[in-house]
């Protein structure tokens, strides 16, 4: 599949870390998304209903972000990735989870991760 959909820099509120005081003071995060589906139906139609509705996917990763806290960024990435999964239409789907404030004794721009996720081939008995 090689058309997409992508949303990159949704910036969003957030608590999450292994440190209690990141959770009391919380940082902004930020978040990449790509999902990979077939975009050909809704370029004939020209109908929201034949794609993935970009504007609630930013709203659903941004209700995990500001949602729930997690020790990891690797569990906001993976919530999310799931999230887009839902949508039967899409094939596969990528999650960078950004942390530039992340709590290092070093200067950094940015701490990130990326997660993949692709719907597995069912295979009927």
């Amino acid at each position: 599949m090689t058309d997409r959909i992508t949303v990159t820099g949704l910036r969003v509120f957030g608590r999450h870390g292994v440190f209690e005081h990141e959770r009391r003071g919380g940082q902004e995060f930020c978040a990449d998304i790509t999902a990979w589906l077939d975009l050909g139906p809704a370029g004939v139609s020209d109908d929201l209903a034949d794609t993935l509705d970009y504007g609630s996917l930013a709203e659903q990763a941004a209700q995990i972000i500001g949602g729930e806290p997690c020790c990891l960024i690797e569990t906001v990435a993976s919530r999310i990735a799931d999230t887009v999964l839902r949508d039967e239409r899409v094939a596969a789907t990528e999650v960078t989870v950004h942390k530039p404030s992340a709590p290092l004794p070093l200067h950094i721009a940015d701490v990130a991760v990326t997660v993949h996720r692709a719907r597995t081939a069912r295979v009927e008995p």
